[in-house]
């Protein structure tokens, strides 16, 4: 077994160690690999340094970067089936969502190859004579690249494609239980061309193999996906040698449906909001607002629909979403919606896992809707992460507004409504960092994604996400120089 990628050769973990792999849809064994520890992370640091300091990547064209990068476009579209299929083994998705995600990824990678030969610099005008001065943009350094378990590979992809187009060396640490897809693509970015130690691959637990990520003086940058509290930690971390760090820290974002809303529309999308990968989206809708009006009538239907959703394995062509990750994240949703229920929240449907058979072995839970909601309830503040919906009401513009801003996240969020000029007001004073209108969960590469508040900071994707891998410089050049004679 050699799992693990440093300085351009696939080696095993120091220490021998393995974890299991297990398919969430029925916790078969889908393989063993690697578990680094701290010394193999110190020699993929030591590796991707020497890389950028030495080796021949930061100084690589512009145009031969992004070629590289467009060629490993060509090769994830090549090994599509055995992407997609390797993703649902280890996250439980359905395989058709897999396949999407596999387009997206094409998708980043060829907007990224494009997007780095196109931007050269400026010339700035100083009004002096004799002189030029103009901006030019460098790679920052070694990036450590940090990505979560619910979708792997795009994850992975939205932080490798710019750090390499924009000429940075990197050591990536995939969630510790999805890693199929992070070491297929290693492979890709090998046959592509990428010179030894320009990328990196390390497994494991955050605390043994992610955690020197962020302490060590040899990293210039930590871009994390994650959980708060463990974004809380790695900027803690990187503070010791002021390193800079991207953070994308998930959200409890606010779903607004008012009453002139399009019924069916809005009671549709209002599903995908919150079920999609059964609520394993940072951006999903998790909280419901309708307008008082509207209430009995949407959530009603809300509730019908979603005891409707079918249940399934990745490869069941009738199900419609899949498990939890892990039995450990399916108990931390259990226990989420107990304290929803000692809060007060009206059970609709769901709350349970389900009792049929074919589910068993596997780590389901049924779509919740908890009613009656209100703001001070943690069930409404705390990131669940599941398929669990809040629904609170609203009696104006006014209050849905400030009912939507309540909480600490600030990562995306919907508004339902025909009246457009109410729309525009509403996302203009909704503090989020993207809004979507009579629609819910798109995203196009060109457009900027992040977050206010302790959704995190730094934005991904579009120019945004590559300017986060490159260093901007001013450069001042007097073309006449002669004395000063300043102290003459």
């Amino acid at each position: 077994m050699a799992d693990l990628y440093i300085d351009g050769a696939w080696t095993s973990a120091r220490e021998k160690r393995t974890r299991e792999i297990r398919c969430p849809a029925d916790g078969s064994l889908v393989a063993e690999v690697d578990e680094a520890g701290g010394q193999d992370t110190a020699d993929a640091i030591a590796a991707a340094r020497r890389a950028f300091d030495e080796g021949p990547w930061p100084r690589t064209p512009a145009n031969e970067r992004g070629d590289l990068v467009l060629r490993v476009a060509d090769l994830l579209v090549r090994d599509k089936e055995l992407l997609a299929r390797a993703e649902s083994l280890d996250t439980g998705k359905r395989l058709v969502e897999s396949e999407y995600d596999i387009d997206d990824i094409v998708n980043c990678f060829r907007y990224f190859g494009k997007l780095v030969t196109s931007e050269s610099g400026r010339v700035v005008e100083t009004g002096s004579e004799g002189v030029d001065s103009r901006v030019v943009y460098e790679p920052v350094g070694v990036c450590a690249l940090i990505t979560p378990w619910n979708y792997p590979l795009l994850q992975t992809a939205w932080k490798v494609a710019p750090a390499i187009a924009a000429g940075n060396t990197f050591i990536l640490k995939p969630s510790e239980l999805t890693p199929h897809t992070a070491i297929h693509l290693m492979r890709l970015l090998e046959e592509a061309g990428l010179p030894a130690g320009a990328g990196n691959l390390i497994l494991g637990a955050g605390p043994e193999a992610g955690a020197p990520l962020g302490e060590h003086p040899d990293v210039d940058l930590v871009s994390f996906t994650g959980g708060l509290q463990t974004g809380r930690r790695l900027m803690a971390a990187a503070a010791g040698t002021v390193k800079k760090v991207a953070l994308e820290l998930g959200g409890k974002n606010p779903n607004i449906v008012f009453a002139d809303a399009d019924f069916d529309t809005a009671v549709d999308m209002a599903l995908t909001a919150v079920f999609l990968h059964s609520g394993q989206v940072c951006s999903a809708g998790a909280r419901l607002l309708v307008e008082d009006s509207l209430h009995d009538r949407f959530v009603d239907e809300v509730v019908r629909r979603a005891m409707l959703i079918r249940l399934g394995g990745p490869f069941d062509e009738r199900a419609q979403t899949g498990p939890l990750i892990s039995a450990a994240h399916r108990a931390k949703i259990e226990a989420y919606v107990a304290k929803g229920l000692e809060e007060g929240a009206v059970l609709r449907c769901g709350g349970a896992r389900p009792a049929d058979p074919p589910h068993a072995e596997g780590f389901y839970y049924l779509p919740t809707v908890l009613d009656e909601c209100t703001g001070g309830m943690s069930v409404v503040q705390e990131e669940s992460f599941g398929p669990v919906l809040t629904v609170e009401r609203f009696t104006d513009e006014a209050e849905a507004v400030r009912l939507a801003n309540a909480t600490i996240y600030g990562l995306a969020g919907g508004i339902f409504t025909s009246d457009e000029a109410k729309a525009q007001r509403v996302a203009s004073a909704l503090r989020i960092g993207t809004v979507w209108i009579n629609d819910y969960h798109p995203y196009v590469p060109q457009a900027e994604w992040g977050g206010y508040k302790q959704s995190g900071f730094g934005r991904e994707l579009g120019p945004a996400g590559l300017a986060e891998y490159r260093e901007t410089k001013h450069i001042w050049r007097t073309t006449n120089p002669s004395p000063q004679g300043w102290f003459d």
